[in-house]
C-alpha cells in the first residue's frame, strides 16, 4: 500500500467544472487520517473509511476544516487555499497520511497528504500542520 501526496484527479476536474467551493462560506471540507496500510493517490475519487485511523479521540470521517479561505496573489497569478490546522485532542492514534475531501459534494476527494512516516499521539493532541498560506507555500495552489 502507498500514500502519494497529490491534488486528486477528481479535484482537478471539479475545478474546471466549477463543482468545488473552498472559500469561506463555501462547502464543508473535512480531513480524515489514514494508516500506512492505506492506498491513496491521484485516482482516489472519494472519502472511504478503508484503513482510516481508529482510536481514542478520533471519529471516522475526520475533522471539519475551519477558517477556510481562498486568496489570489495577482503579482504571481496564483490562487491558493488555507484553513486552520486541524487537531484531535486527547487522542491515542497513529497516522501516516490524510485525505482532504468535500463533505458537501458527496465526499469528493481534494488532496492526499503523505506525512512521510507514521506519527502518533498517546492521550495527547494530534495536529496536522498545514503549510503557510502564500502563493508559493500553500497546500493547494493553482496558477
Amino acid at each position: 500500500m502507498a500514500i502519494t501526496q497529490v491534488l486528486t484527479d477528481a479535484f482537478i476536474q471539479d475545478c474546471l467544472d466549477g463543482a468545488q467551493n473552498l472559500g469561506s462560506g463555501g462547502n464543508t471540507l473535512k480531513i480524515a487520517l489514514y494508516t500506512s496500510s492505506a492506498s491513496l493517490g491521484a485516482t482516489t475519487a472519494t472519502y472511504s473509511n478503508s484503513n482510516e485511523v481508529s482510536g481514542t479521540g478520533y471519529t471516522a470521517g475526520g475533522a471539519t476544516l475551519s477558517s477556510q479561505a481562498v486568496a489570489y496573489d495577482s503579482s504571481n497569478q496564483v490562487a491558493y487555499f488555507d484553513a486552520a490546522d486541524p487537531s484531535w485532542s486527547s487522542a491515542t492514534i497513529t497516522a501516516r497520511g490524510a485525505l482532504i475531501y468535500n463533505n458537501t459534494k458527496s465526499n469528493a476527494s481534494i488532496a492526499v497528504l503523505d506525512f512521510g512516516s507514521d506519527y502518533s499521539s498517546s492521550n495527547g493532541t494530534f495536529q496536522v500542520q498545514l503549510p503557510s498560506a502564500a502563493y508559493n507555500t500553500a497546500l493547494i495552489r493553482i496558477s
